[in-house]
């Protein structure tokens, strides 16, 4: 087991999530490569999130809610909220632009995360799919809810691309459980909320567990109301290259996004509704202008 310290990042307006992905200590977890964690923070006197007009390449977004509502535009005319128990799966491929905007509520729990899109399948056509209905189950005093991949015989209905598994534990009293592990797989642990050991070992708060392949197994232990998020995937045979909110296999390619975002290219339409474009920062790599 790896323990990685969550980085603290800023979405606007004092909204701060806790960063699992990317860190220096790992970068992937099978095609994962972003993992944020969104609260759960009070909206009453809170300004909220609202991330302005941006672009993506070559990955999915993937966002969980437990809490309050996330309204999603993007570029292809797609309007949707996402709310508890629900899932938005956006692939962007070859270039894609969204808005994100909490809606009024009490509180917003959520996580966002991305997945790389393999070489072959990096340039595909943008789309937007939601899906607010998913696998769920009990195991003892655990709700288990089928995110994204197969588990134990059942098929969550999103569309990916390499071989992933994402699933949420809810222990709404103490509870134990042992989680079966595909030996290939390598997964991440993620407490929500509450106190969780893994193995045995307490996860103190604010820590992100890796766990390598070759596992058969994993023993869970729940305090009451704690959620926890397991993700986890083959070992992504690629390196690939990530500078802002693009993601690629070249740092040729992401010159390239960045450009086109940057002098307002068709291939990042408008995203209706939106007022405003956020700039990229210019890639490090890239020799400074005269």
């Amino acid at each position: 087991m790896q323990f990685i310290d969550l980085r603290k990042a800023e979405l606007g307006a004092g909204f701060t999530v806790g960063r699992a992905l990317p860190t220096r200590e790992r970068r992937l977890i099978g095609a994962w490569c972003f993992l944020d964690h969104l609260g759960p923070v009070e909206l009453r006197g809170n300004a909220g999130m609202h991330v302005e007009a941006h672009p993506h390449t070559c990955l999915q977004t993937f966002t969980w809610m437990m809490e309050g509502e996330i309204l999603h535009r993007d570029s292809l005319g797609s309007e949707q909220v996402v709310r508890p128990g629900e899932v938005n799966l956006m692939t962007a491929g070859r270039g894609i632009a969204h808005t994100e905007d909490s809606l009024q509520g009490e509180r917003l729990h959520a996580a966002q995360l991305w997945i790389a899109l393999p070489e072959e399948h990096a340039d595909i056509e943008p789309a937007f799919n939601h899906y607010p209905e998913l696998p769920r189950w009990s195991h003892q005093n655990i709700e288990c809810t089928l995110l994204v991949g197969e588990f134990e015989g059942k098929q969550a209905p999103a569309r990916v691309y390499t071989p992933l598994v994402g699933l949420d534990l809810h222990a709404h009293k103490e509870g134990r459980m042992e989680l079966p592990l595909r030996p290939d797989f390598e997964y991440g642990l993620l407490p929500l909320q509450g106190n969780v050991s893994i193995n045995n070992v307490d996860i103190n708060d604010g820590k992100f567990v890796y766990l390598e392949p070759g596992g058969a197994t994993l023993d869970l232990s729940f305090s009451v109301d704690t959620r926890c998020l397991l993700i986890g995937g083959e070992p992504f045979p690629a390196t690939i290259s990530m500078w802002w909110n693009f993601v690629a296999h070249s740092r040729e390619y992401i010159n390239q996004a960045y450009q086109d975002w940057q002098s307002g290219s068709n291939r990042f339409p408008p995203v209706p509704g939106a007022t405003h474009r956020l700039d990229s920062p210019r890639p490090a790599w890239l020799p400074a202008t005269p």
